[in-house]
């Protein structure tokens, strides 16, 4: 065996060590401390931030936006509604998208108009008091989240579908609406799901 051959050997293994060791340290280590650090300061967030209804049992993430219609896919009118979807067939998280249509894309334009005249519909009021989330999907396609504006629109209809007063749905969409973060970063919002599992909890 000659001298090139003897090098050759031992850099492979050397290399071959490398690899494994620091397969072992930042590929089954690192993953290890990271995840046990997440669960003893944040164990909520770690496990995906789920959602629980009153029996405990476990309805979603308050990451992920869900739809709540019938199976006829019409809005039921006892919950708050999100914002529409283009991931999948609909707030597929194994599908997140946006539909990657342009402002100026003509099948666009005719699907947000059609989703403003049924919200318009939906809620009582003008097409031209629709917000612009209740007819534009996220870039996602799982947006949890809804403005105010879109939740209080929605207030008559949820409080009238489960006989309650206005105002104490109102309170509830309040007590639901997460500040911008940090104080100054984005625009106020609305947690879907956590808002309708709160209506659940009335027992109407």
């Amino acid at each position: 065996m000659n001298a090139t051959t003897r090098s050759t050997g031992r850099t492979l293994g050397v290399a071959v060590r490398a690899m494994v060791a620091l397969t072992l340290i930042l590929g089954v280590g690192y993953t290890l401390v990271i995840t046990g650090i997440g669960q003893l300061v944040l164990p909520a967030r770690a496990d995906g931030s789920l959602v629980h209804d009153g029996q405990g049992r476990v309805v979603g993430s308050a990451l992920v936006g869900q739809g709540f219609s019938d199976a006829d896919g019409d809005p039921l009118p006892q919950y708050f509604q999100p914002r529409p979807s283009a991931a999948g067939d609909g707030w597929d998280a194994g599908a997140s998208s946006g539909s990657n249509l342009g402002p100026e894309n003509a099948d666009l334009v005719a699907a947000v108009e059609e989703r403003r005249a049924r919200v318009a519909e939906l809620e009582g009021v003008e097409p031209d008091d629709v917000p612009a989330d209740a007819v534009t999907a996220s870039g996602s396609g799982l947006d949890p989240h809804v403005s105010p504006e879109y939740a209080q629109l929605q207030v008559a209809r949820v409080a009238a579908a489960r006989d309650l007063p206005a105002g104490e749905v109102e309170g509830l969409v309040a007590r639901h609406t997460e500040g911008r973060a940090l104080g100054y970063l984005g625009e106020p919002v609305v947690n879907v799901l956590e808002l309708n599992v709160a209506l659940d909890e009335l027992g109407r």
